[in-house]
């Protein structure tokens, strides 16, 4: 085999690409793992898990200079010291916002899995069917029945800790033990089944967080540090889990600093032959040849390169035959929901900092219940106590109050919504050709915001937290709107989606490209809807299924 050709090419290192260089490699296949950024070894290179606020030289917080750099990092809570490296130097790495988008990228090996929040749903049945039933978009050419044994799959590899709740509208799974809500939550979410007869629940969330040894790794430790890199491998990334099976078959090469600006197009046999790379070191262009290529490069990276690829045939890039290549971009809205005072708990306690809360699953626009908007949201929260930061700015005065902040403070309970947003033709991303990166590449442009469905769904949203919480016993409740900016939500989603008609979409429903089948897409690009569950573990079970079958085609020599 040449040094520049592989029976595949996976295209990104992070959840998604993770998990197609496992499958691959697992199945038998040299495979080339391609990642724009730099390596990241997984415990050696994580800087910061075992520091303390006081090891910082700002105690981990963004200084001026940060707030300089990275313009839109410091937006909201990511832009920090303690994990700055894990996230990308916007100034190398301009894009142009036609409507404010906040863009949050981690171009490394392993990308966002090794930043992400780990909550980990299945959508439901109602969500692959909701495009069709309301007549929005088009229809997923699947159904949650296609998903399911891939859902299952990943789960018992991934490490998914949860509990079996039974409820329709957010489908049970291969769970490990669950974390353990506490007594105020307990409390509050037996107040809100009861309140509400059973129509609302409040269960643990589903986190990929592992409450016992798998895998060769480490159960959590409770450090709640998770966005610094791990060192027990307690919770799923690319260096705690898939990358190390891939490496263990002997069949994956990776290669960081390697920035693909194409996928090649063979006219003949109408396939893509391979893809070509910008080293992000040397600026020298290389070419690698396969007979498959995963595009796993994150939602807008992946459309990126296909804008760029097979223009001679298609201006707008491979997979633009319909139209829709760039367009229907999603996220979730979240930022608002309702908090207040849990009283009569003061001698209660928890243990350690846990990384997860609570989950409320979608009730809305369900079981006979009808808005002035379609879809919904669920909520994630918890029930804490105030620590001795809660008076930071008084810490100059006497001996007295400073004893009295090492005691607890009162406990409070606050529920955030995320919310579902349509699939809108009119959000998209194009190609501006007229601003360059650092490596003299066009950059993305994006245009796109939330529109009346959502700014209605947002009303109940906050009122809905309050209810629920005043039924509850918690005192004080107020609501918040923090205000929401497409991409806050980190849940980018669309520009390439999966459809039955390649007039209408990009992919069909094995997550091939129409216009090229042996180009499989598998991130966040190739959702249809959002649904309002975190997306990850979707793109999860796509890949892995996308992997089966890309396989057995290859057996069978049709691609």
């Amino acid at each position: 085999m040449a040094d520049n050709t592989y029976d595949a090419i996976v295209v990104g290192s992070g959840i998604s690409g993770g998990w197609a260089a496992k499958e691959l490699t697992e199945k038998g296949l040299k495979t080339i793992m391609l990642e724009r950024g730099r390596n990241i070894e997984h415990i050696q290179d994580y800087h910061s898990p075992n520091k303390h606020p006081w090891d910082f030289p700002h105690r981990g917080g963004p200084t001026q200079k940060m707030i300089e750099d990275y313009p839109v990092l410091k937006r909201d809570y990511a832009l920090s010291e303690k994990n700055l490296d894990f996230w990308v130097n916007e100034r190398e790495s301009p894009y142009t916002e036609i409507k404010r988008f906040d863009w949050y990228r981690g171009y490394h090996v392993g990308g966002r899995s090794l930043m992400w929040g780990r909550q980990s749903y299945r959508l439901s049945e109602m969500d692959f069917e909701a495009n069709a039933k309301d007549g929005i978009a088009v229809d997923w050419p699947i159904r949650y029945s296609d998903l399911a044994p891939w859902y299952s799959y990943v789960e018992k590899f991934a490490g998914i800790n949860g509990s079996r709740d039974g409820l329709p509208q957010l489908p049970d799974g291969e769970y490990l033990p669950p974390m353990e809500m506490n007594v105020v939550e307990k409390d509050v979410a037996a107040r809100i089944k009861a309140h509400y007869k059973g129509t609302r629940h409040m269960i643990m969330g589903r986190s990929a967080n592992l409450t016992a040894p798998h895998h060769n790794r480490s159960n959590c430790q409770y450090q709640s540090k998770c966005s610094l890199g791990c060192n027990f491998g307690a919770y799923f990334s690319t260096q705690s889990s898939t990358l190390p099976a891939a490496v263990a078959t002997g069949n994956l090469t990776l290669r960081p600093f390697s920035i693909v600006t194409r996928i090649l197009y063979d006219k003949d046999s109408r396939k893509a032959k391979g893809v070509e790379v910008l080293d992000a070191e040397t600026h020298q262009t290389y070419e690698y040849f396969a007979k498959v290529v995963f595009v796993c490069a994150s939602t807008l990276n992946s459309t990126w390169a296909l804008m760029n690829s097979a223009t001679d045939i298609w201006p707008g890039g491979l997979g633009s035959s319909s139209g829709e290549l760039g367009h229907n971009l999603m996220d979730h809205h979240f930022r608002c929901g309702a908090s207040g005072i849990a009283e009569g708990y003061e001698d209660k306690y928890y243990f350690g900092r846990r990384p997860n809360g609570i989950y409320i699953p979608r009730f809305r626009n369900l079981d006979g219940d009808k808005r002035d908007y379609i879809r919904g949201f669920g909520y994630q929260g918890r029930a804490s106590r105030e620590g001795w930061s809660r008076e930071i700015a008084e810490l100059t005065i006497g001996g007295a109050f400073k004893d009295a902040l090492c005691e607890p403070g009162q406990w409070s309970m606050g529920i955030g919504a995320f919310g579902e947003i349509l699939p809108y033709h009119e959000n998209r991303v194009t190609l501006d050709t007229s601003k360059k990166d650092k490596w003299g590449l066009p950059v993305l442009a994006i245009d796109c915001e939330i529109k009346e469905n959502e700014k209605k769904m947002r009303i109940d949203m906050m009122q809905d937290a309050k209810d629920m919480l005043e039924a509850a016993g918690i005192k004080q409740v107020k609501t918040y709107d923090s205000g929401y900016s497409m991409g806050q939500g980190i849940h980018e989603m669309g520009t390439a989606r999966m459809g039955r008609d390649p007039k209408t979409s990009v992919l069909n429903q094995h997550n091939q490209v129409w216009d090229a089948t042996n180009v499989y897409i598998t991130d966040g690009s190739c959702m249809t809807s959002s649904a309002c569950q975190n997306p990850s573990l979707t793109y999860m079970a796509l890949t892995a299924r996308a992997v089966d079958h890309a396989v057995g085609e290859m057996k069978r020599r049709n691609i």
